[in-house]
């Protein structure tokens, strides 16, 4: 199975955006920043993939996550307003964005006092309401998960490991370079622990958004 994240930083859908999507021959793409121009009118298809978006929007027009398909998909209601899910054969597939550092002054919704804090209770909301069992989550965590640390905070990171951690799952992702390489991957997939990785990698998106994208390789145990 090949599991991609990207965000596509609001930019509206073009024949590039689509053609490196279709490259990469992913089964589920957990996507963030999307624009509401990739859906179709209904909101549930994007290019040839079954779609499920987050409830919250970023700006108008603008949601913080997606999760796509090949497979048909069963929506779930959005574990946190940055965030989408929906189960696929069984697995419960999570797309989220995590604070950045001006998360409460660019968008409503965050709550506490410093990055660390918001990160915390975004973390808590979403460890109540994920399975700790067949889970996929991904998307754009805005923390390196090791090395410097650029986009998010050490505190948040140590909350997000712990959450990682708690949600048995492992982040192939986590040893690849964001783009520039002056830190380590920001946007990422983890994958329950028992699974299989057979690769993961870091896709050049540069000119269609802000954020490279990232595939994943895995075999599921059963």
């Amino acid at each position: 199975m090949r599991i991609g994240t990207w965000n596509v930083d609001n930019q509206r859908l073009s024949d590039k955006h689509s053609r490196l999507m279709v490259d990469q021959n992913c089964d589920i793409w957990l996507l963030t920043e999307v624009n509401a121009e990739w859906f179709d009118t209904m909101g549930k298809k994007v290019l040839d993939f079954h779609a499920h978006r987050s409830t919250g929007e970023m700006s108008p027009g603008q949601y913080y996550a997606a999760v796509l398909s090949t497979r048909a998909l069963v929506p779930i209601d959005s574990p946190h307003f940055a965030s989408a899910a929906a189960k696929i054969d069984g697995i419960t597939y999570c797309a989220s964005v995590l604070p950045w550092r001006k998360a409460h002054i660019d968008c409503e919704g965050w709550r506490g006092e410093s990055q660390t804090e918001r990160t915390r209770i975004a973390l808590d909301t979403l460890l109540e309401r994920l399975p700790q069992s067949d889970l996929v989550w991904g998307g754009d965590w805005n923390h390196s998960l090791n090395g410097k640390e650029h986009a998010g905070s050490i505190g948040g990171r140590k909350h997000l490991l712990a959450a990682i951690e708690k949600l048995v799952l492992k982040v192939p992702t986590s040893v690849l370079s964001h783009r520039g390489d002056y830190c380590t991957a920001i946007d990422h997939i983890g994958v329950p622990l028992s699974w299989a990785v057979n690769g993961a990698y870091r896709i050049d998106a540069e000119k269609l958004s802000d954020h490279d994208a990232y595939v994943v390789d895995v075999s599921s145990s059963s």
